[in-house]
C-alpha cells in the first residue's frame, strides 16, 4: 500500500509542476529571416555583376565555402580567388544565377537559409538548377555567414540509374 502512496504523491508533484511551467513566448524572427534572405539575393546580385568583394562582405573571417565539384575554402581570400575565377568562366559562358525558392530560420544568434536556384543562358533559357543551404552567425547585430553550400542537380538528360 505505501508504493501506491508515493506514487500518488510523486504523480500529484508532477502535475502541480506541470501547472506552473509557463508557455515560452514566441520570438518572432521573420526580420532576420528577412535580412538571410535579402544578403543571398545580394549576393546573387553581385555575382552576376561579377563583384567578389561584395560577396565575401557577406561572411565570417573564419567561414567555410563548399561549392561544387570542388575543395572548401576557409577565409574570405580563398573565397575572393574562388569566386573570381567562377565569374569569369560564368560571365565567358553567358550564364547568370537567379534564386527561386527558399526558406530559414533562426535560433538564438544562428539561422540558416536555403532554398533552389537556376543558372540561365545567355537566352535566358534555364540551363541548370541547384540547392544551396547556408549557416548565419550574428554578431554585434550583424547577421555574417559562417558556411555555405550548394550543388548543381543532376542534368535533365542523364538517365536513371
Amino acid at each position: 500500500m505505501g508504493m501506491k502512496i508515493h506514487a500518488a504523491v510523486a504523480a500529484a508533484g508532477l502535475l502541480a509542476l506541470a501547472g506552473c511551467a509557463q508557455q515560452a513566448t514566441p520570438v518572432d524572427t521573420s526580420a532576420d529571416v528577412a535580412a538571410m534572405h535579402d544578403a543571398t539575393n545580394a549576393w546573387v546580385a553581385a555575382y552576376n555583376a561579377g563583384d567578389a568583394d561584395k560577396i565575401v562582405a557577406l561572411y565570417a573571417d573564419d567561414a567555410i565555402m563548399m561549392p561544387p565539384d570542388g575543395t572548401s575554402l576557409k577565409g574570405r581570400d580563398a573565397m575572393k580567388q574562388y569566386l573570381t575565377a567562377d565569374m569569369a568562366a560564368s560571365k565567358a559562358a553567358g550564364v547568370s544565377f537567379a534564386l527561386d525558392a527558399d526558406t530559414g530560420g533562426v535560433s538564438g544568434e544562428l539561422g540558416w537559409h536555403s532554398g533552389t536556384f537556376h543558372v540561365a543562358g545567355a537566352t535566358g533559357a534555364s540551363v541548370g538548377t541547384g540547392k544551396y543551404v547556408e549557416v548565419w552567425h550574428r554578431a554585434d547585430g550583424k547577421w555574417l555567414m559562417i558556411r555555405d553550400i550548394w550543388n548543381n542537380d543532376a542534368p535533365t538528360n542523364q538517365g536513371s540509374r
